[in-house]
């Protein structure tokens, strides 16, 4: 190398160097030397006569001291990157300055405290992420310091900075800020935010250079209230405990143009002009999340600039059509989560409006949205709407129409013909009438709702993946996946990882390899999507081992990227997931060793910020998929899982997250409010969020089911069989799991199948139904003495284990399933022709009694009830024969199914069918030779044994009790 005298440029970033060849001193042409992410642990002597070289690149090396005396003998040497090393200390030797270095970036390593003031022309100082709880610094010719993310209690810069034009000192621990800063006279861009101020100076709004303030996340009661020529532009007070701004703010603020007060609690807003006339050029507001109330809407008219405003989750109850007129240049309002029983008509002077979102509120009446030409977004979501008004021509710019979460909409064919033209159409299915939702019921132990929203862009980066009944009614899946900025990965994501699961769980039961397996699996068919594209996931799989004797759920959650989920357990948060960065040490230590570059912005290879992710893989082994997985077993006090997009938990804490969602009882409104908050708290990048709520008894979580000792139960079939008596009782206002207002699961109809349309839809699948009780009369078929839980209700026999059965019924009147007087098929039976088959599963069925009996049922009018019915929610039978359920569900024709159904059980029926002409089982009184039971050959002789048992017991007198006149069943 010695011999390159006119070589300029000399890389040698991502080896294994731990020295330098003397005959580099021959090479004085060269001025630049790239030594990063190498294995030096001092500064290489031979760059003292590289005369020629004015910047030091060795970051991600392994010094552990600067010494200042190897930069004294560098006087040519400006600038100085020594990132990501592991330096602990600074060693000062001598008090003379260093006026030669001007720019220093100590990120990413270990001081404790640093002290620069030897760097007496230091302009750029670098120092965020490391544990240092003070700094001191010249302030002569500082010009940007950057101190985020440490844990400083004080900092001291001396002599007052006059050149000084950035400070990031956020997410430190400052209780207040020093007076010299508004004494800094070119300073414009402060950003003071997550610290532990409680009051700015008095005078940091006379600053004439100030233009971007942010103090958001401390905890201010008040602000300065004097301001004289302030050029304020950008004003970010959010998550503070202001209970007023300032009186003046607004009318001495002539340039500010963006306002973020979110999350305070502020009762009323400032005025912005004593008069009609106003100089206000403010064009962006969030006051989302305070207690505002009607009094403050009228103030909003002094601004008529206004563009953008955030006015969610306050008191209020009207906005007047006369001050919604005068904001004709609006273009984005969100007034969700408050009262609002109306939108006003005169929304038709926004010309310019294209983002119209009110959901969570208490709307009856469609706006006249739909007559604005430039309108792209309206989400009027869980509302009290019964009916929409339509244009003959829908606006040529609408994208999107959020209508899910009111019960009492009801839609023409014309209507929904007009809106499936729209390219994502959200509305509740309907409630009623035979289809795949009504025959695969959510279980009462969790139920959910999700929600996405787009960025600035108007891409969709997110999409979200749930499934309550997955692989069967035991089981559940949920998903969140992020894209950053591409919407192929995401998309993929949520079409294939489903499967790629299911498939999993057949090679392996241990939660942490099919876990890691369908990542694995994942990443290869990305193909060559994943190649140059990545994207963040996170899932979250409940499963029940029916052949555990404990009978719990298990929750196993599992992530790669920044999708991460919480879950609520005695409303505190516990966090189930990890982000695996740069910033993790033993994450560096692995890129080191694969020489990959970590650059300037914390990416690798200037790719992505996640080690850990799918897809890049042009960038393994450096970026791999392998998730962070954790499994633990849910008990009664687990209450909700959140599950969100990067852009979630970078606007919301863990804590905030979860105070936010307990107050919700609906898990689509939860959903919705947190991604309303993140935008309105400056989320920019596309938004998901899936709330489950989870609703575990005692008896789910210790199952306490026991082997019977008494006899078995009579037949279904010969015995008549003790009357029910049906109690409905209103669920609890706040009860999670519980029925909500928000019924149904969201069915989209999209004119196309485009990846926005495919990952967007919002849903939540708890009932609207009141929650019903059985109280089993005392000489019923119950067993006292027998303990069961919701997931192992008694069964017949421990003779039939998981076996399909079929069943036929003759019927003179229909052979469809189909009443003369109903249109709607019999709910868990599927017809063929005159062949009625029903697939059982029976489990959990366990008797020391080796000489239980079972006969075979005949056709009759009160025989038996066979459900197939996969996802029936299941009810607990208490030992005093009481029936505790946790949901209902309204059939078609009207009546209510009882909360005893469980996972593929066969049920006896407790009352009869109803009789009437055409009656679902209007069958001959003698059966067909064809109409029996298909019993398995490796049971035959078993149940041969079985029936002369019991046509033995058939030759006893037994006396039947009377009929009543009619009976009242789930049919």
């Amino acid at each position: 190398v010695g011999e390159m005298h006119s070589l300029q440029t000399f890389l040698l970033d991502g080896n294994s160097l731990q020295a330098l060849p003397a005959e580099l001193v021959h090479m004085q042409q060269l001025s630049y030397l790239g030594l990063s992410f190498n294995e030096f642990t001092d500064i290489p002597p031979v760059l003292e006569q590289l005369m020629a070289v004015e910047k030091l690149c060795m970051s991600g090396n392994c010094l552990a001291v600067l010494q200042l005396q190897a930069l004294r003998r560098m006087p040519h040497v400006k600038h100085v990157d020594l990132r990501l090393n592991t330096i602990k200390k600074l060693v000062v030797d001598e008090p003379e300055v260093l006026p030669h270095v001007t720019q220093l970036d100590l990120r990413d390593n270990k001081l404790s405290e640093l002290d620069t003031t030897v760097l007496s022309n230091l302009e750029v100082l670098h120092c965020e992420r490391n544990l240092m709880t003070v700094l001191r610094i010249s302030g002569l010719m500082l010009k940007a310091l950057y101190a985020s993310i440490n844990e400083l209690v004080h900092f001291d810069v001396s002599p007052v900075p006059s050149s000084l034009n950035f400070m990031d000192i956020s997410r430190n621990r400052l209780e207040n800020l020093p007076e010299w800063i508004c004494d800094s006279k070119k300073l414009e861009v402060l950003d003071v935010s997550h610290n532990q101020i409680c009051e700015l100076p008095a005078r940091l709004f006379c600053s004439s250079s100030l233009r971007k303030l942010l103090t958001g996340h401390n905890q201010l009661r008040r602000l300065p209230e004097r301001l004289e020529r302030t050029q304020v532009e950008v004003l970010d007070v959010q998550h503070n405990q202001l209970l007023e701004l300032p009186p003046n703010l607004l009318l001495k603020s002539d340039s500010l143009r963006c306002l973020n007060a979110s999350a305070n609690k502020l009762e009323t807003l400032p005025p912005a002009s004593l008069s009609e006339e106003t100089h206000s050029v403010l064009q962006e507001l969030y006051v989302t999340n305070n207690n505002l109330t009607d009094k403050c809407v009228p103030l909003l008219t002094g601004h008529p600039h206004l563009k953008i405003l955030h006015m969610a989750y306050n008191r209020l109850q009207t906005f007047p059509a006369s001050k919604m007129a005068k904001l004709d240049e609006l273009e984005e309002i969100d007034i969700s989560g408050n009262k609002l029983k109306a939108i006003p008509t005169t929304i038709m002077n926004c010309r310019r409006m294209h983002t119209v979102i009110a959901h969570s509120n208490c709307i009856e009446v469609f706006p006249e949205v739909m007559q604005l030409t430039e309108i792209k977004c309206v989400d009027l979501s869980c509302n009290e709407l019964s009916d929409i008004t339509l244009p003959e021509n829908l606006p040529p710019k609408l994208q999107e129409l959020d209508l899910t979460g009111n019960p009492r909409l009801a839609l023409g064919h014309r209507t929904l013909e007009l809106l499936n033209n729209i390219r994502c159409f959200k509305i509740d299915q309907p409630s009623t009438g035979f289809s795949a939702s009504d025959a695969s019921s959510t279980p009462a132990v969790w139920s959910h709702g999700y929600t996405e929203a787009s960025g600035v862009k108007n891409k969709l980066c997110v999409a979200a993946l749930s499934a309550n009944n997955f692989c069967d009614n035991r089981e559940a899946l949920y998903g969140v996946f992020d894209g950053d900025r591409n919407v192929e990965v995401p998309y993929l994501l949520q079409c294939t990882m489903s499967d790629i699961l299911a498939e999993e769980l057949q090679k392996t039961k241990n939660e942490e390899e099919y876990m890691s397996s369908t990542f694995l699996v994942m990443q290869r068919k990305l193909g060559t999507a994943g190649q140059k594209l990545g994207g963040s996931a996170v899932l979250c799989h409940i499963k029940h081992d029916p052949m555990d004797l404990g009978g719990c759920f298990t929750l196993t959650s599992a992530n790669v990227g920044k999708c991460q989920t919480v879950l609520c357990r005695n409303g505190k948060p516990l966090p189930l997931s990890k982000t695996y960065t740069v910033s993790c040490p033993e994450e560096l230590k692995r890129i080191k060793q694969h020489k990959a570059i970590i650059t300037e912005d914390g990416k690798v290879n200037g790719v992505t910020d996640s080690t850990r992710i799918l897809g890049y893989t042009f960038l393994h082994p450096s970026v791999i998929p392998r998730p962070h997985v954790q499994s633990m077993v849910l008990t009664p006090q687990d209450e909700f899982l959140i599950l969100g997009s990067r852009g979630l938990w970078d606007s919301l804490s863990h804590e905030e997250a979860v105070e936010t969602v307990r107050n919700v009882p609906d898990a689509l409104a939860a959903a919705k409010k947190l991604c309303t908050l993140a935008q309105s708290y400056g989320c920019n990048d596309s938004l998901s969020a899936v709330v489950v709520q989870l609703n575990v008894t005692e008896d789910c979580y210790c199952c306490c089911c026991e082997l019977a000792s008494a006899a078995p139960p009579p037949s279904p079939g010969i015995f008549p069989p003790p009357p029910v008596s049906m109690v409905l009782k209103d669920r609890p206002p706040d009860a999670l799991g519980m029925p909500s207002s928000s019924s149904g699961m969201a069915s989209e109809m999209s004119s196309e199948l485009s990846t926005s349309e495919m990952s967007s839809e919002v849903g939540s699948t708890a009932s609207d139904e009141p929650l019903p009780q059985v109280n089993m009369s005392e000489n019923g078929p119950v067993y006292p003495s027998e303990q069961r839980c919701t997931l192992h209700p008694v069964c017949l026999s421990s003779s039939f284990q998981r076996q399909l059965s079929s069943a036929t019924f003759s019927s003179a009147f229909s052979d469809n399933g189909l009443d003369s007087d109903d249109e709607e098929p019999i709910e868990g039976v599927f017809s063929n022709g005159s062949r009625v088959e029903v697939e059982v599963d029976i489990h959990c069925s366990r008797t020391k009694d080796k000489q239980q009996q079972l006969s075979p049922p005949e056709a009759s009018d009160e025989g038996i009830v066979i459900s197939a019915n996969e996802d029936e929610i299941c009810m607990a039978r208490r030992p005093d024969g009481s029936g505790t359920g946790t949901m209902g569900r309204r059939r078609g024709n009207g009546s209510v199914a009882p909360p005893e159904r469980s996972h593929n059980l066969i049920e006896i029926a407790a009352d009869a069918p109803l009789r009437k002409t055409g009656g679902y089982f209007a069958a001959p009184a003698q059966p067909e030779p064809d109409d029996q039971f298909i019993i398995p050959p490796e049971l035959e002789e078993e149940v041969k044994e079985i029936m002369k048992q019991h046509q033995a017991e058939q030759q006893k007198p037994h006396q039947a009790e009377p009929l009543p006149d009619y009976y009242d069943t789930p049919l």
